[in-house]
C-alpha cells in the first residue's frame, strides 16, 4: 500500500467521484465497489471487467489482510486468525461457530493504549488505529478463508474501539450496506472500556448496534487497580454515559464484568453489581478471566461463577455466564498476536 487514496475505506459514491477524477467513466466505481465489497476480492487484476490500466492503478493501492497463522480449537470449532498487514503488524481475529449462526471478533487497533490489567492487548501499547479497510479486510478474509458466512461481529478484540472513533464508523456504514456485504447493524456489538465523551458520540450517531461496556467493578477505587481508564471518568459518570446511550438508541447495553479470583468475585461484589445496575436497561454478561502469562490473575472457580450470577439474579438483573470459547489456542485477546509480533522479531 502506498500512501495514496485508500480504495476499500471509502464509500460507492466517494470512489465514483475519485474515478471521475482521474479521467474514467463513474459507472468503474460501482464496479469496484462491488468487487471490493460484495464479492471481497483483494487482488485486482481478478477484476475482470475493469480495463487493465484501472486494474494496475489500483494494485498498490489496496490494502491488503494476509492470513499469517490460523489456530483451530480441537474444544469448540473455534478459529483464531493473525493476519499481517502492510507494515507488518499483526493483528488477531477469532471466529467462533454457534448454533445460532457465526460470530467474528475483530480488532480495532494494533496494540492499545487503555492498560487494563487483565488484557494482553495492552502491554507493549498502542502502535497504529486501524484504518476501515483493515477491519473490513478482517471478515472478508475470514469469509473467504472458511467458506462460512458471518452472522455477527463483535469489536473487542485488540484495541480500544472508541479510541479509532472515525474509522469505526465508516466500517460500521460500509460493512452493513447492502450493496456490499449487507450485515444488520444490530448484529454487531461495539466493546468500549469507557470512553465516557466517545460513548455519548455514538448514542447521538442513532445506530441500532449493542454497545458493550467492560465494567468489572463495582466501585471507582477498585475499578481504577484494573482499568487506568476509571481515573478520568467514574462510575457515576460512565453509567450516566449508558443510561444516555439508551435513551437515544433504544438499545440496551451489555455490562461485561471479567471474573478475577479473589479480585472482584465475591458475594459483596455481586450485591454492589446489583445496587448499581438495578435501574438501568441492560444485561450482565460474566466473563470467567482467562489467564496470561505477563499477569497474575487467577480465573475464578466455576462455584464462585455461578453463585455471582445466582446473587444477581435474585436481584433481578439479566445476566449470563459467557461461554468460554478456543481455551486450547490462547484464548486471551492479544496474548497470541504478542507472542506472533515478538517472534517476527526474532525472525528480521
Amino acid at each position: 500500500m502506498t500512501d495514496g487514496w485508500d480504495p476499500a475505506s471509502m464509500t460507492e459514491a466517494e470512489l465514483t467521484a475519485y474515478v471521475k477524477e482521474q479521467g474514467w467513466p463513474g459507472f468503474r466505481g460501482n464496479q469496484i465497489y462491488g468487487w471490493l465489497h460484495s464479492k471481497r476480492v483483494q487482488d485486482p487484476q481478478e477484476m475482470k471487467n475493469l480495463p487493465k490500466e484501472i486494474r494496475n492503478a489500483l494494485e498498490p493501492e489496496l490494502v491488503r489482510v494476509t492470513e499469517w497463522k490460523r489456530l483451530s480449537s480441537k474444544e469448540d470449532g473455534t478459529e483464531k486468525f493473525l493476519f499481517r498487514l502492510h507494515d507488518g503488524q499483526i493483528i488477531e481475529t477469532v471466529f467462533m461457530p454457534y448454533h445460532h449462526g457465526n460470530s467474528l471478533c475483530i480488532s480495532s487497533q494494533a496494540g492499545c493504549r487503555m492498560g487494563c490489567r487483565f488484557c494482553a492487548s495492552t502491554i507493549g501499547g498502542l502502535v497504529r488505529n486501524l484504518t476501515p479497510s483493515e477491519m473490513l479486510g478482517q471478515v472478508y478474509q475470514v469469509v473467504n478463508l472458511t467458506g462460512k458466512r458471518v452472522d455477527s461481529i463483535v469489536v473487542m478484540g485488540t484495541g480500544e474501539p472508541l479510541d479509532n472513533y472515525e474509522n469505526l464508523i465508516r466500517f460500521l456504514y460500509l460493512i452493513s450496506d447492502p450493496k456490499g456485504y449487507g450485515l444488520s447493524l444490530r448484529a454487531i456489538t461495539v466493546s468500549s472500556c469507557g470512553l465516557v465523551p466517545k460513548i455519548r458520540k455514538l448514542a447521538e450517531e442513532g445506530l441500532p448496534i449493542t454497545f458493550a461496556l467492560s465494567l468489572h467493578a463495582t466501585t471507582d477505587a477498585e475499578r481504577q487497580e484494573l482499568m487506568p481508564v476509571a481515573k478520568s471518568y467514574t462510575l457515576k459518570e460512565t453509567l450516566d454515559a449508558c443510561r444516555y446511550y439508551f435513551e437515544k438508541t433504544h438499545r440496551r447495553v451489555t455490562f461485561e464484568y471479567s471474573l478475577v479470583k479473589g479480585v472482584n468475585d465475591t458475594k459483596a461484589h455481586a450485591e454492589r453489581l446489583s445496587n448499581l445496575l438495578r435501574s438501568m436497561h441492560g444485561h450482565v454478561n460474566l466473563i470467567p478471566v482467562n489467564p496470561i502469562e505477563e499477569r497474575d490473575y487467577v480465573r475464578s472457580d466455576a462455584d464462585s461463577v455461578q453463585v455471582f450470577k445466582n446473587i444477581l439474579e435474585r436481584n433481578r438483573i439479566n445476566v449470563t455466564i459467557r461461554r468460554s470459547m478456543g481455551r486450547d489456542i490462547d484464548a486471551a485477546c492479544g496474548q497470541l498476536r504478542r507472542r506472533a509480533m515478538l517472534e517476527q522479531d526474532e525472525k528480521e
